[in-house]
Parts: C-alpha cells; sequence; structure tokens
C-alpha cells in the first residue's frame, strides 16, 4: 500500500499536489490531512465524487509500503505507518541548512518553485499526461493561492508556465476567483479585531513591524492564514507576526514583505517551517506572554541591516586630472581595474567623471591623444 500525505491545515497546493501525485503514482492513495483550510473543505465538498480523495476516518489500518509526502517535509502521523516506511518528499520548502537532516530511508525532491503543484505539473506534462477541467482548476488554485496569483516575490516563469498550460487545458477561472476569495467567518472576523486592538506598530533595522497576538477558544477552528492575509494586504508592513493562542496551544502565523527578514528561519526556530516569505509554527506548552517575547527576540536577531553604500565602495578614491590624456587614463585603468573615475581640475575642483567604456571608445578610434576633459561624463 502506498499514501500520498501532506501537511495539516491544507491549503490549495497541499491538495492539488495530492492529486496531481496521484496522477504519477496511480496505486497510491492520496489521503486529506485531518483537517483542510475553509476555502478547500468548500471546494473538496462542492466536488468530492469527482476526486480521487480518502479521508483519514476512512482509512482502513494496512501495512505502508511507500509514502508519497508532498509539500512539507513533516510527516504526519497516520495509522499503519512506520517509522522505517521508506518516504519520498516532493516540495518546493527549500531545506535550511540549519534543518534536522531527512532520516536515510528518505528521497528528497525539492526545487524552489511558487509552488509545489508546477514541480508535478511539470512531471506529468514531460510525460505525456493531461488533466480534466476540473483537476486543472484545482492545479491552478494551488498555483494561484501559493504565488498570490502570480505577484509573490518566489513565482517564477515555471509558475507562469504550469498556469498558462493548465488554462490551455480549460482550467475555470470563474471558479478560482470563488474559491480564492472566501470572506471571513464570524469567529476569523473576531479574531481580526483582537488582533488590531492588540497589535504593536514598531521598528527594527528600519523595518516595519506588526506583532498582534490573541486568545480564541479551543473551539476556534478556522485557519489564521487567511486572517493574517487580509491584515497585511490592510495595513502593509514589512513583516507581520501573528501569536493566537488557541487553548492551551500557541499558533504562530509569520509574513514577510522585505528580503532582510526570512520568516521560514524564524518559524523554524519556533519548531515551525515555511519559506522566506509565508510560515508558520504551533508552539505547545508554552504561553502567549512566552512566545511573544520569543518573537521579539527573534526580530532582533534576524533582521538583517540595510547595507550601507560604505560597506561595499572602494576605499581610497582614485582621480584623473583633466588634462591627462586618454592615454594615460587607459594605463591607470588597467592598473586599478575601477570603472570609474572622479575627474578634477588643475584648482582641485571636482568636474566630470571618466567611464573604463568611454576611455575603450577613444582607444577604439585611435583618440589615445585626446584630453581626459574631452571624453569624460560632465
Amino acid at each position: 500500500m502506498q499514501l500520498i500525505l501532506t501537511h495539516e491545515n491544507s491549503d490549495f497546493d497541499a491538495v492539488a499536489s495530492q492529486m496531481l501525485a496521484h496522477k504519477l503514482y496511480p496505486a497510491a492513495l492520496p489521503m486529506l490531512s485531518r483537517r483542510v483550510n475553509r476555502n478547500v473543505n468548500g471546494f473538496l465538498t462542492l466536488y468530492w465524487d469527482m476526486l480521487p480523495y480518502i479521508r483519514p476516518q476512512d482509512w482502513q489500518r494496512e501495512p505502508v509500503e511507500q509514502i508519497i509526502l508532498v509539500d512539507t517535509h513533516s510527516l504526519p502521523n497516520v495509522r499503519g505507518v512506520r517509522k522505517d516506511s521508506p518516504v519520498q518528499v516532493i516540495d518546493h520548502h527549500l531545506l535550511a541548512e540549519d534543518d534536522e537532516p531527512l532520516p536515510d530511508n528518505w528521497a528528497l525532491h525539492q526545487e524552489a518553485t511558487g509552488a509545489t503543484a508546477t514541480i508535478l505539473l511539470e512531471q506529468i506534462r514531460a510525460a505525456g499526461g493531461t488533466l480534466n477541467e476540473l483537476e486543472a482548476t484545482l492545479a491552478l488554485l494551488g498555483i494561484y493561492e501559493d504565488t498570490g496569483s502570480l505577484t509573490y516575490d518566489a513565482t517564477g516563469s515555471r509558475d507562469a508556465a504550469m498556469a498558462a498550460w493548465l488554462l490551455s487545458l480549460g482550467a475555470r477561472l470563474p471558479l478560482v476567483r470563488q474559491f480564492l476569495e472566501i470572506p471571513l467567518t464570524p469567529d476569523q472576523q473576531t479574531l481580526y479585531q483582537e488582533l488590531q486592538d492588540r497589535s504593536e506598530w514598531f521598528t527594527v533595522q528600519e523595518q516595519t513591524i506588526i506583532l498582534a497576538q490573541a486568545e480564541m477558544t479551543a473551539e476556534f477552528t478556522d485557519e489564521i492564514s487567511s486572517v493574517a492575509h487580509r491584515m497585511r494586504n490592510a495595513l502593509v508592513p514589512d513583516v507581520l507576526l501573528l501569536a493566537v493562542q488557541i487553548g492551551h496551544n500557541v499558533q504562530v502565523v509569520l509574513r514577510s514583505a522585505t528580503d532582510r527578514l526570512d520568516v521560514g528561519e524564524m518559524a523554524r526556530s519556533l519548531g515551525g517551517g515555511g519559506h522566506a516569505k509565508a510560515a508558520a509554527a504551533l508552539i505547545t506548552h508554552q504561553g502567549l506572554a512566552a512566545v511573544v517575547v520569543r518573537l521579539r527576540t527573534l526580530l532582533n536577531q534576524l533582521v538583517q541591516p540595510e547595507v550601507k553604500v560604505r560597506e561595499v565602495m572602494s576605499a581610497g578614491v582614485q582621480t584623473m586630472l583633466a588634462g591627462a590624456t586618454v592615454a594615460s587614463a587607459a594605463q591607470t585603468i588597467q592598473r586599478l581595474g575601477h570603472e570609474g573615475y572622479p575627474v578634477l581640475a588643475d584648482s582641485g575642483e571636482l568636474v566630470g567623471l571618466l567611464t573604463r567604456r568611454a576611455v575603450d571608445r577613444a582607444l577604439s578610434h585611435e583618440l589615445e591623444h585626446l584630453e581626459i576633459r574631452q571624453v569624460m561624463r560632465a
């Protein structure tokens, strides 16, 4: 028996990747996680009879010979799965250098795409496979949700190419819009309001940070990622950190719009995961206040300082005199190797800039006798 598994709180990329893996490995059963996001559940409920999934409660415990794990490196607990069961991982979340190495019986296929669905679609297309309209729509939902409809920084040409292929196969954009624009539930609206009321704005290394916290009862079952998406779009910080206590656990959701903080690294420090722009962690046996303190500490450790010009410039400015010849300038450039030189008058006044390109052009026209003032940029 082979199973296709993914992470809890499954989004569209996760469940689409399960379906696509099943296209590649028809003997493997795609088993949903115990919890899927609300918009995903709505789609699955509507089209359940046309899709290949099984639910955890329908799983008859059988010996599992192999697991295909998509969109995550973390293996969920499933009856019948032994620790020594071989696992094939297919994921677009790249392992970091400080991550724990995978077990010896795990095979890893990871690529830096905007969505795991992109990797699997490329394999299906290369094998001469195809998808029906519903499958293409689900796969497009996976790519669009994980790439912000091809607008997030992690998006690449491969994601766009696969999205175009899916549209050529009949993927239905009205359905994509319907399931990616789900309004917040009443509980999510309550959470949104509390997060706004208990949000702090501050800066770290000149980056605008919003750190918001909230407490919900154990009955809260909606995903927090939709709330994070709304807050980020409404408030536009460089970094958004949400810490929500639900019962005895604290759910942390992290979003970054800057290259100076990798929230995936931040989440891994908390026992979670994700990528540079979006990540999450579930923290057990620790209170909300302690988690907020940890988030502040990690911010101060991980936000990279802005690179100043003085840190990358060449020290000791090399100048040239306006009355010197192009020939002498060429010798200086060959010796020093810089691309540009301030040009000074005899009085020491800055009068222009001489570039290597200008000197090369003059030499190509046999004008090495000209003065620098005649070829410089004033």
